[in-house]
């Protein structure tokens, strides 16, 4: 990626550094409305891949209740509700935890982290923040009857159905497979395609534009319990309460992914794979092209998501600063 500038360190009114990355806005018929940086060489969107990938599933007859879709979404961050949820879609299709093939973890969240290690808890597959993808992987195979032993492997037909969805609805082929952190097949698309494929969903239409039950079930379900997606603390939900009708999704590496009920749709990527960027430039994105100003939007509550300050002593003395143009 020929990543450019896309924001800055500032300490006491001095520019320290930068970040450097790509970000892509679409408008609301598909059209790239503008880019930053290189939107259409591939990469690795990390978890912003989940809601796609959610799609897949639908498609081969997966059936959960919302919230339960949403978490299969979801980098969730270990709340007692999201390992609850992992556990009922693992019941739900007759599993145990021990099915779970995702590395054994801590919560991502302080607060459900810490409460696990006072009580002497130990990392745990179901603790770490794929569970809930990993879970639904596994019902899926359980409804058309696969095997759920080798269900991570690229040539198991939940991940060879689940990358013809992901092919279909970012307009791409994929360039790279991929092993993401949690152990399941990663694919490769542009920030173009990644946008693309967010719109669609958002949307609820396929490829061909007609429209798609399953896209639109897995867009109403982030839609619905955006806490599920992430946490109840985290940038993202707080982004999508925000932005009523937009469905979003934040993965590692600083990728982020956010489409509009409108079409509209965004996605980013870092270089440098620094989180704390990540929410200071999707907010700069949305204000630079006006949805900050529309009707039923928190404009405020989302320009506090891309609110990073730098600390000195322990007290602001600065802010990452967005340069989007």
């Amino acid at each position: 990626m020929n990543a450019v500038p896309v924001a800055e360190i500032v300490r006491n009114g001095f520019v320290e550094g930068h970040h450097y990355g790509s970000v892509v806005a679409l408008a609301r018929d598909g059209s790239v409305d503008w880019v930053v940086g290189d939107a259409d060489v591939p990469v690795l969107p990390r978890s912003c891949n989940k809601p796609v990938q959610a799609l897949g599933m639908v498609r081969l007859g997966l059936d959960l209740p919302h919230e339960l879709l949403a978490l299969a979404c979801a980098s969730h961050s270990g709340e007692p509700f999201h390992i609850d949820g992992v556990r009922r879609i693992l019941a739900s299709a007759g599993l145990a935890e021990a099915d779970l093939q995702t590395p054994a973890d801590y919560p991502l969240d302080d607060a459900a982290r810490e409460a696990v290690i006072r009580r002497g808890g130990a990392r745990e597959p179901v603790l770490m923040n794929c569970s809930g993808k990993h879970a639904a992987m596994l019902a899926t195979c359980v409804a058309n009857g696969w095997p759920t032993e080798s269900y991570r492997d690229i040539q198991h037909p939940l991940q060879q159905s689940i990358a013809a969805t992901f092919a279909d609805l970012t307009g791409e082929p994929i360039a790279v497979t991929a092993v993401d952190g949690c152990g399941a097949p990663l694919f490769s698309a542009s920030l173009v395609g990644l946008a693309r494929a967010f719109r669609r969903l958002a949307l609820g239409v396929d490829a061909s534009g007609a429209a798609d039950a399953g896209a639109r079930r897995v867009a109403d379900a982030v839609r619905a319990h955006p806490a599920y997606v992430s946490g109840t603390t985290r940038d993202e939900r707080a982004l999508l309460d925000a932005v009523p009708g937009a469905i979003g999704k934040a993965g590692a590496e600083g990728c982020y992914a956010v489409a509009l009920r409108d079409g509209r749709a965004f996605a980013l990527k870092t270089d440098d794979g620094a989180a704390r960027v990540r929410p200071v430039l999707m907010a700069e994105a949305l204000r630079r092209s006006g949805v900050l100003d529309d009707p039923g939007i928190d404009g405020d509550a989302v320009r506090r998501t891309g609110v990073v300050e730098i600390l000195g002593g322990g007290r602001p003395v600065g802010e990452i600063r967005a340069l989007l143009g």
